[in-house]
Order: structure tokens, then sequence, then C-alpha cells
């Protein structure tokens, strides 16, 4: 797609020095769909845009999830202006789902200008800008990953706005014993398959760890770990099957819960319910590749609020803009995240990296469109207000269904046999 294509009367693009042939291997993935809004928003308030370099996964495995995530923070720049924001300039860069990758490309997008760093998704790929960012004293504002030593191994720089394994672990609880006591059906055994990257193995110890805390009526009977760029779950499928547990808890990607959903169907696994906390059983590409089949299956994962006057302004973009895509986690922390950004340097005044770096440890934003709270930093970094949702897959939507507030339809638990759905 040319320049010259995406020019409108109120957007202006500005050309990344980003690899042309590392962004265009993402975009590949789903073709015109990646296009997906303005790079660069004229705001004639600000005299020197504040470079941010966007790093996402744009090919690779994760590839979808990147250019989703792209879709949030695209969807902030003429949002952010109307708020009176000042200007903001994107700088693109694909770690192609490889963390070394993303530590290269982390030190190219600082070595061409960047002032502040969004990304990165991935866990794996986010420590790894996070080294590169505390070395070169850049801010790294985290949009997505959950694993906790990110903010508990006093890094400076590092400033995450979504909860890390152990809180998303806490929600999870707090949200299956509810969902538990509403429908009247709990199980007594709980298999956990999960993958075996930085993301879920992180998870899969908090788990373990917290459980006994919070005395869950369940017991795990078995703990699968797999490869999740691997070509094959049967094994796997059929071990979780033998494992006796009722439910089935599962910290996945998205090609690997299409991969095992499909798998489960055909082996005739029939558990209670699917519990995900993670991407892929949520997003609509799970869904179009599974139809009635990826129905029914729970995400405790942070989601946003739907009452929120900022989330229903959210909404609407994406329904004038991508009415084929529903808002989900990807949008929303990397639409947050580049207001974070864009708070830190309306307030700073500046472009300078200490300068933008105290703004960041100061940050109190109310106006947000996550079930948090609010948006502020703790000292070592993490926001200790952002929290969970029960999201259910229903006829290719998500509704939530707890916390009850947020609530859009109640539950379908136990979930309905693979031969009873319509």
């Amino acid at each position: 797609m040319t320049d010259k294509a995406k020019k409108t009367k109120s957007t202006k693009i500005v050309k990344s020095s980003i690899s042309r042939r590392q962004f265009t291997a993402g975009v590949a993935a789903v073709g015109a769909a990646a296009s997906v809004g303005p790079w660069y928003i004229k705001n004639a308030r600000a005299a020197n845009p504040l470079k941010v370099g966007v790093l996402l996964p744009r090919s690779g495995g994760q590839a979808q999830i990147g250019i989703d995530c792209q879709r949030g923070a695209d969807a902030a720049l003429p949002i952010l202006k109307d708020l009176g924001y000042p200007e903001l300039k994107f700088m693109l860069a694909d770690f192609e789902t490889k963390v070394d990758v993303a530590r290269t490309q982390t030190a190219k997008l600082i070595d061409e200008g960047a002032q502040i760093i969004v990304g990165a998704f991935d866990s794996g790929a986010t420590m790894a800008a996070a080294q590169v960012c505390e070395q070169r004293n850049i801010p790294l504002v985290v949009n997505i990953a959950a694993v906790p030593k990110l903010t508990g191994m006093g890094l400076q720089w590092v400033f995450r706005n979504f909860p890390h394994g152990p809180m998303i672990v806490k929600d999870a609880f707090i949200n299956q014993k509810a969902l538990f006591k509403m429908t009247g059906h709990t199980p007594k055994t709980v298999t956990l398959m999960h993958v075996n990257d930085t993301f879920g193995s992180s998870l899969a110890g908090a788990l373990f760890k917290l459980a006994p805390k919070f005395k869950m009526p369940y017991k795990i009977v078995e703990k699968i770990s797999y490869d999740p760029y691997g070509r094959d779950l049967s094994a796997e499928v059929r071990k979780a099957k033998a494992s006796g547990g009722e439910a089935l808890w599962v910290v996945s990607r998205l090609n690997d819960a299409i991969m095992m959903t499909k798998e489960m169907v055909k082996q005739r696994f029939e558990p209670m319910g699917i519990m995900s906390t993670g991407p892929g059983w949520y997003d609509q590409e799970y869904m179009k590749a599974t139809g009635k089949f990826g129905d029914d299956v729970v995400s405790l994962v942070p989601w946003h609020d739907s009452n929120k006057p900022l989330s229903k302004t959210l909404e609407a973009y994406f329904a004038k803009h991508h009415p084929d895509r529903q808002v989900n986690p990807n949008h929303t922390y990397t639409f947050e995240g580049i207001m974070i950004a864009a708070d830190a340097y309306k307030r700073a005044g500046s472009t300078n990296a200490k300068t933008l770096q105290a703004a960041l440890r100061t940050t109190n934003i109310t106006n947000n469109v996550t079930t948090a709270e609010r948006i502020a930093f703790e000292p070592n970094g993490q926001n200790k207000y952002v929290k969970n949702s029960a999201v259910q897959n229903r006829g290719g939507k998500n509704l939530v269904i707890l916390p009850q507030s947020a609530a859009v339809a109640k539950p379908i638990w136990p979930m309905r046999g693979w031969k009873k759905r319509g």
C-alpha cells in the first residue's frame, strides 16, 4: 500500500526508518486488514513530536496478535488528539516473534531516535527490550507481558500497565470460585496444560504457588507443558484426557489453542469446561477457525469495562474502522500504553528521557478503558490496580460474565458437549 493511498485531509503518514521488509512480512499475514489507520497525527500545538517506538511481533508465530496490538495503537492517535494530547510519531519495529531480535530491534529504535518504547506483548521479548532500555536510559511502557520479575528486579525505566503472573492467577481463582458458586457446578479435579515459554512457565509457577493460599475446591491432577510452535498436540491432549481431570485449565497462544481444540474434538475429550488464562482462546481468529467448537470457553484475563466513557469511544472507533473486529486486550492495553506515553509527554513538556521518566512515575490516569481503577505506577513500575474479568465465547463474540458489575451475559457452565452445539 503506498503512502499516497493512506493520506487523508486530517492525517499524515510519516515513514518509519524500520526495515520495510520486516514490517511487510507481518502485514502480509492478513493482507489489507493490517492497514489500520494513521501512523502520525499532526497537532499544531506540539513543536516537537514525541517519537514512540512501537515494538511488536509483526511476523512469525505471533504475527496476528502483533498486528492486532497495532490496531489499538493506531486507534489511540485520533482519540488522544480529540482529548487534547500532544503530537506523537510512531516508529514501527518487528521482532519476528524472536527474543534475540527484540533486543536488536529495541537498540535500533533507540539509535534511530525513539524517545520512548511501547511493547512488546511477549514476555521474553519484553524482558530483552527492558534490558536494552535500562542500559540506554530510555523509558519502556509495557503494554502486555506477565512475567513477574520484569517489575521485580529493580529496573528504573520500566512501567508496566498489565498484571503479572501472580496477579492474573489471583483474579482467576476469585472468578473461578464465583463461577462455580453461580452455576452450582464445581470440578473436584483440574488438568493444567501450558506453553513452555516465559509467559506460560511463569504463570504455571504462580498457579501452583498460590493455589493453597486460596483454598481452591479442586486438586490439580496433571501438569502438561508443550511447545506452542509444535505441529501436533495429539499426545498432550491424549495425556490430558487420561488424567481424569474434570476441567481443563489452559495457558496458550493462538495457533496452539486452535490446534488443541480440534484435537479435543477429534479425541472426543469433553471436560466440564475449558478455562484459559492467556491469549488465543478469545481471539477472533480462534473463533473463526473453530466455529461452534470454540464456544463456551471461559477466558480469565484482563479486559475492558464497556461502561467507561473512554471504552465506548474506543468501541465506536472499532465499529467504524474495523467492523469485523471486537475490542480485546490486544487493543485496549496497547491503546493505554500509547496513552501513558502521551500523558507523560504532555505533563513533562519535554522529550528528555529523565524528564519523561519522572513524569511516568507520577502517572495518575482515571479516564481509562480497562477494568483498572486507575493507571498509576508503584516504585517498581507496576500498576497494581489492573484486574481480570471472566469472558466467555458465545457465537463468535466475547461476552463478559464476571464480575457481575460488568457482566452482559450469564455463564454456560458446564460447557456443552461437542455434538450438542447448534
